[in-house]
C-alpha cells in the first residue's frame, strides 16, 4: 500500500494553482497538476450547521457511494482545502492577494462570472501580469450559446458522441462516466502547460477559454469530413467499426467476452489463418467478401457471424491463449473487480491501493503519465473541508 509522503516534490512545485471550479472538468485538470507536485488550494464555499460542522464545498464531495466520497477521495488527492466566502468584501480581498501571488487560475462560473466578482481578466492581469487563467464552460466563453448552462450530459449528446455510439437498433448512448468533462480536463492540462511556458519566457498570462464541447467534438471531427464528402452521417455500429474490419466484441463458449480487432490488412489475415488452422472455415483471407479492408467493412455482419460462430465454441482462456499465440490482437472485457486483481493493473501498478483514513485503503489510478526523470506522486489525501484553511490564511499573511 502506498502511503502519502508531504515531504514529496515534482517538477510543478513552484506552480501555485488556485481551483474555484466545481465538479468534474476542473477538478480532473487540477489533479494532473497537483499529481505532479502543484500546490492546488481549491477555494470552496461553506456554511456553519447546527452541530458547528462545516457543511457545502465543491459539489464532487456530494457524489457519494457506499457512503463515501469516492470521486472526492480519487479527484481531490494532493490537494488543500481553504474555505472562503468570496462574495464578502474579506474574502474577496484575500482571493486576490492569493491570485496575486499565483500562477494559475481555474474557474468554471458561468460565462461572466468573474468579470461580476470585479475580477475580470484585465483585472487580474493588472495584479498579476503573468497569470494564467482557465474559464471551463460547457459552451466556451463566446459564441450564441455561451450564456446558457452546459453540463457534460448536454455536450456528450450535441457533439456528435452521443449519435455515434451504441447499436444501431437502440437509441443514442450516453458514456456512463463524466466523458466531456474528463476529456476537457486533460486538455485543459495541456493547455496551462503551454501557456505556462509563453509566461515563463516573457511574463505574460493568458486566458484560455475551453469549452466541454470542443474537447469531445476533437474526438470525433474526422465524422465532419465523412458527412460532407457522402452527404450523410454514419450511423450507429454498436462494437463494431465503420473504417476496419473485424473489429468487435464476441461472446465465448462459457459466457465471456473477448474484443478482437484486425484494423491493419496483415492482422485480418492473421486471423483468418488463425482460425484456419484450428478448425475453422477457410479461405476466408481470399474470399473477395473479406479480401480488403473495404470489402470486411462492406460485409462486416457477415464475417462477425464467422468469426463469432469460432470464437462461441471456445471458452475465453481457450481463445486468448489460441489467438495470443498467433500475435493476434485481442483481449478480454474485464470489469472493475477483475481490474481489481488483474495481473497486467497490479504488475504495471496501473492500478495502486492508497492509504485512507475511513477505508484502511482505496484503490485509485496511478499517476498518469509516467516521466522518467520527475515522475509525480501522492503527497496528500483528499482535503477534508476546509481542512488547510488556517494553514494557508497564515501563508498569505506573511506574503506582503
Amino acid at each position: 500500500m502506498l502511503n502519502f509522503d508531504a515531504s514529496r516534490t515534482g517538477p510543478l512545485a513552484d506552480v501555485r494553482v488556485i481551483d474555484l471550479s466545481r465538479l468534474v472538468a476542473g477538478n480532473m485538470l487540477t489533479a494532473y497538476l497537483a499529481d505532479f507536485g502543484a500546490d492546488v488550494i481549491k477555494v470552496e464555499r461553506a456554511a456553519v450547521d447546527a452541530s458547528g460542522q462545516l457543511k457545502g464545498g465543491d459539489d464532487l464531495r456530494h457524489w457519494r457511494e457506499g457512503g463515501q466520497s469516492i470521486f472526492w477521495k480519487v479527484y481531490g488527492r494532493n490537494k488543500r482545502s481553504l474555505v472562503l466566502d468570496i462574495k464578502s468584501a474579506e474574502g474577496l480581498a484575500q482571493l486576490k492577494k492569493l491570485l496575486t501571488h499565483a500562477q494559475i487560475l481555474v474557474e468554471n462560473f458561468v460565462p461572466g462570472g468573474l468579470e461580476k466578482m470585479g475580477l475580470a481578466p484585465a483585472v487580474l492581469h493588472a495584479l498579476n501580469p503573468a497569470l494564467v487563467i482557465v474559464r471551463i464552460s460547457g459552451w466556451g466563453q463566446t459564441g450564441p450559446y455561451s450564456h446558457k448552462p452546459g453540463f457534460g450530459t448536454l455536450v456528450e449528446a450535441m457533439s456528435g458522441f452521443a449519435h455515434l455510439n451504441g447499436f444501431p437498433d437502440k437509441p443514442p448512448a450516453l458514456p456512463p462516466l463524466a466523458m466531456a468533462d474528463m476529456i476537457a480536463g486533460v486538455y485543459g492540462a495541456a493547455g496551462v502547460l503551454t501557456a505556462l511556458r509563453v509566461a515563463e519566457k516573457c511574463g505574460q498570462g493568458q486566458v484560455i477559454d475551453l469549452s466541454l464541447f470542443e474537447p469531445i467534438f476533437s474526438f470525433v471531427a474526422s465524422e465532419a469530413g465523412k458527412t460532407r464528402l457522402t452527404g450523410e452521417a454514419t450511423l450507429r455500429a454498436g462494437n463494431q467499426s465503420a473504417h476496419a474490419a473485424p473489429r468487435n466484441v464476441y461472446r465465448c463458449g462459457d459466457g465471456g467476452h473477448v474484443a478482437l480487432s484486425g484494423s491493419m490488412q496483415s492482422m485480418a489475415m492473421r486471423i483468418f489463418e488463425t482460425i484456419e488452422q484450428n478448425a475453422g472455415p477457410s479461405g476466408l483471407g481470399t474470399d473477395p467478401r473479406f479480401a480488403t479492408n473495404a470489402a470486411r467493412v462492406a460485409n462486416r455482419d457477415e464475417l462477425d457471424a464467422i468469426i463469432g460462430g469460432f470464437i462461441g465454441a471456445r471458452s475465453t482462456a481457450e481463445n486468448l491463449a489460441l489467438f495470443e499465440a498467433a500475435g493476434v490482437t485481442v483481449g478480454p472485457v474485464c470489469s472493475m473487480k477483475e481490474l481489481l486483481d488483474h495481473p497486467y493493473t497490479l504488475g504495471r501498478e496501473a492500478i495502486v491501493e492508497v492509504e485512507d483514513a475511513e477505508m484502511g485503503s482505496l484503490p485509485m489510478h496511478n499517476v498518469v503519465p509516467r516521466l522518467s526523470g520527475t515522475p509525480g506522486g501522492f503527497r496528500r489525501p483528499a482535503p477534508a473541508l476546509g481542512e488547510h484553511t488556517a494553514e494557508i490564511l497564515a501563508e498569505l499573511a506573511g506574503l506582503g
